[in-house]
């Protein structure tokens, strides 16, 4: 299940015409480069979950010859990111679930075959990043006297990459028409004490939620072009 229905503010005015999953990494719309990626992988069927602008969405990927199914949930009111999954119907086997704006070279089928391995009922795809604060971080000990300052430190820190691997059980914890996000699920599962595995990955990963982030993304695809977008040769 891809989630396609955000607003996408954050990449205005790029998302007042196109939704963000549309907008294009030099010459090829985002989502396109997950759904090749994900057809390449032996996905046999793709529910994108839409809203914003679905309409263009849903005609974008109505031509062309693909070996994927795809269909499509439309919510009538904004349910989360984990939400729209109650409204999938037949959801009763083991299935992916990822934001429609990652750019990354994982492997999903190793993806899956550890997930399988951990006997989790849900796995989250992780990558560890450089995180630079804007601030001077002061550590104080119980006395209340400094011990140091860092001005601008950076830290290494272990983020979810908005991929995950759910079995059918994780429904349970959903109520239809709920709205209800991923981290909720995810937190839910915890306090179930069900097991949880984290896949960690070291590849190439961008979130393309701000502008710098696009920025590098079109900067840097054609050099990646060939781990990006599966079966492509590079040409002389």
């Amino acid at each position: 299940m891809v989630l396609a229905g955000g607003r996408g503010t954050r990449l205005a005015p790029l998302t007042v015409a196109f939704p963000k999953p549309l907008v294009p990494v030099g010459d090829v719309p985002i989502l396109d480069i997950l759904v090749r990626q994900l057809e390449a992988a032996g996905v046999e069927r793709i529910t994108m979950a839409v809203g914003h602008l679905a309409e263009l969405i849903m005609a974008y990927f109505s031509g062309g010859d693909r070996r994927v199914s795809i269909d499509y949930s439309r919510e009538e009111q904004p349910l989360g990111t984990a939400g729209p999954l109650t409204l999938v119907p037949a959801l009763d086997e083991r299935f992916l679930v990822m934001n429609g704006d990652v750019l990354c070279s994982i492997d999903y089928n190793d993806l899956v075959r550890k997930h399988v391995e951990s006997g989790a009922c849900a796995t989250v795809a992780a990558y560890s990043k450089q995180v630079q604060s804007d601030l001077g971080v002061l550590e104080v000990d119980e006395g209340g006297q400094l011990v140091a300052y860092h001005e601008k430190p950076t830290q290494t820190v272990t983020v979810s990459m908005g991929i995950y691997v759910f079995e059918p059980e994780v429904l349970d914890l959903l109520e239809p028409g709920e709205r209800c996000d991923l981290p909720d699920l995810v937190s839910r599962i915890l306090e179930k004490r069900k097991p949880l595995y984290v896949y960690p990955f070291d590849g190439y990963w961008l979130d393309i939620g701000r502008p710098e982030d696009y920025t590098r993304a079109v900067d840097e695809f054609d050099e990646l072009r060939s781990h990006l977008l599966p079966g492509h040769r590079e040409t002389t």
